[in-house]
């Protein structure tokens, strides 16, 4: 690591990291930590962990993820070995590129659509990948039954839980678009307010779905009765999702992508996801630079990084599309020698224009997962019904809330992520791992839509250029751009964004960039080092200690 650079844009760490050695749980609500931690807890692994800790968030963060979602989850096992399982959603067999009227051919309105028809509603509705991804994790990486990881989901459901600030938050913000759904609108939107803060949430219907899942497995959604329900509600409602859709879904393993970067070996998921491609790109193109003295938050610093991410944003519309049905130049990409060609064109004294890409829009509501255990395993998933509660429509008598991923999709015909049967929707997630001489030294992940890999290549940055503890690189201040304004978090200074303006940087101030990021790291000790920031409910658990002593014996007076 390098050592410590100096700070121009300064802040103070809102929350504490966790330290174990026997394992450690982070996401982004207490409640799906402790599912996690339970699993460890019963002898179970980081994969199980993260499998509980994922169906426990479809309980107490149903805005952000469903067994009717979609996501990635990168492992890497014990003996070393790094795999993607990607159940990322994929368009229904009768989906066509022209089945929706776009409204703009601009950038910022590229998705946008008449009457909202790929946003909100059963034409919105991809074909889901979440449950069959987490039920084949567990069945080849787990080694609990899936009843057991399922216990703590199926608790909280039928028990309920607390609703958080956060929760109400997001209810508020889509409570229109949930009126619309009897169901969604009954849970959280009860007397028409938004369900507050501290109301006890109980939900029947899910409890009953998730104990069928938990008794008969994924065929209960793929080829059972979960199924048939879905079906019935698209064929009702004008959405596209059948049977046949639902037997041929697959999840597919796929093949990291792996850079370097001053000595770190970084991976991270390959097309249709951004991250692996483009964090190994701009990470190629900052090695050019020393980063470590221009100083955090410093106006070089900001442009640069700035300038790095329009490079990956300008290339980002020809590397984010399904390999399956476009042809993605990955090796070109990913190489040093590209990395130089890129390097060249900036200039660190003005902003410049690149090419931009085709994606301006992508759901911030998503969650993400990172556990380790004391064998080795260690999983970092992000996960997803992409929009909050997805389309804003609860399947009758399920308590399963449908996702929106056909948003992501490009609805102009004629286009590399353009809808086509069968293929798959691109996505920004970056569950990420770096290791260092062999050995894994950090993982992590967030949520955030758009601004996901680039605020996971920040915290790479924070962590190897500036030399910040793990506590620090996910709760320092962000900043995102693709080209257009730049977004800069409040501790950036004011002189900095001033300076930066006078280089032609459009500067807008937001609150909050991307969503709660949270990481392990792994100490040559042994010692797990977990740490989630403060734009979520993130928490770490840390579990220590361990088995008595073998062949301890008590001694009797």
């Amino acid at each position: 690591m390098a050592s410590s650079s100096h700070r121009i844009a300064d802040f103070t760490c809102e929350k504490q990291p966790a330290t174990g050695a026997r394992g450690m749980v982070v996401t982004n609500h207490p409640l799906a930590s402790s599912a996690g931690a339970e699993m460890l807890m019963r002898d179970g692994n980081a994969i199980d962990a993260a499998i509980a800790a994922l169906f426990a968030l479809t309980v107490v963060e149903p805005m952000m993820v469903g067994l009717l979602g979609g996501g990635l989850s990168h492992i890497r096992l014990a003996d070393g070995r790094h795999i993607v399982l990607d159940g990322l959603s994929t368009a229904p067999r009768r989906a066509s590129a022209d089945m929706y009227d776009p409204v703009s051919d601009e950038i910022a309105l590229a998705r946008e659509t008449r009457d909202r028809r790929n946003a909100v509603g059963a034409l919105a509705v991809a074909v889901p990948g979440a449950l069959k991804g987490w039920c084949e994790a567990l069945a080849r990486f787990g080694r609990l039954p899936l009843h057991e990881v399922m216990a703590p989901a199926i608790r909280l459901a039928e028990h309920g839980f607390v609703a958080s600030a956060y929760l109400n938050d997001c209810v508020r913000q889509v409570a229109s678009d949930l009126t619309r759904d009897p169901n969604l609108s009954a849970l959280f939107l009860p007397g028409g307010e938004a369900v507050k803060a501290g109301t006890h949430v109980i939900q029947s219907d899910y409890a009953a779905t998730l104990r069928l899942i938990a008794g008969h497995g994924p065929d209960a959604l793929y080829d059972g009765p979960l199924g048939t329900a879905l079906a019935n509600y698209m064929t009702g409602q004008g959405g596209l999702i059948d049977l046949a859709d639902l037997k041929a879904y697959r999840v597919i393993e796929r093949e990291p992508i792996r850079g370097s970067y001053r000595g770190y070996e970084i991976l991270g998921p390959p097309p249709p996801s951004s991250s692996g491609v483009h964090i190994a790109q701009m990470l190629n193109i900052l090695e050019g630079f020393d980063v470590g003295a221009l100083g955090f938050g410093s106006a070089d610093g900001t442009h640069l990084l700035a300038e790095a991410l329009k490079i990956a944003f300008a290339d980002r519309a020809v590397a984010t599309a399904d390999p399956a049905f476009v042809d993605v130049p990955v090796d070109r990409l990913t190489s040093k020698a590209y990395a130089a060609e890129r390097r060249a064109q900036i200039d660190m004294a003005r902003a410049q224009s690149f090419t931009p890409g085709l994606s301006p829009t992508e759901s911030a509501n998503t969650t993400h997962v990172t556990v380790a255990d004391a064998e080795g395993n260690v999983i970092a998933a992000t996960q997803t019904i992409n929009g909050l509660f997805g389309a804003c429509v609860q399947i009758p008598g399920t308590g399963m809330t449908a996702n929106n991923y056909m948003y992501n999709f490009d609805p102009h015909p004629g286009r590399a992520l353009s809808i086509a049967p069968g293929k798959r929707v691109f996505t920004s997630m970056a569950p990420m791992m770096a290791l260092r001489d062999g050995k894994l030294r950090y993982a992590l992940g967030l949520p955030g839509g758009l601004r996901i890999f680039p605020s996971a290549f920040q915290a790479l940055v924070n962590l190897i250029d500036h030399g910040m503890s793990l506590q620090e690189a996910v709760e320092a201040p962000r900043l995102w751009t693709q080209g257009g304004v730049l977004e800069l978090e409040p501790a950036f200074p004011d002189d900095v964004a001033r300076e930066l303006a006078a280089r032609g940087h459009e500067i807008k101030r937001e609150p909050v960039v991307a969503g709660g990021m949270n990481a392990i790291a792994f100490g040559d000790d042994g010692t797990l080092t977990g740490a989630a920031c403060w734009r979520a409910d993130g928490t770490p658990i840390a579990i220590s200690g361990g088995r008595a002593r073998a062949g301890l014996r008590f001694a009797i007076a």
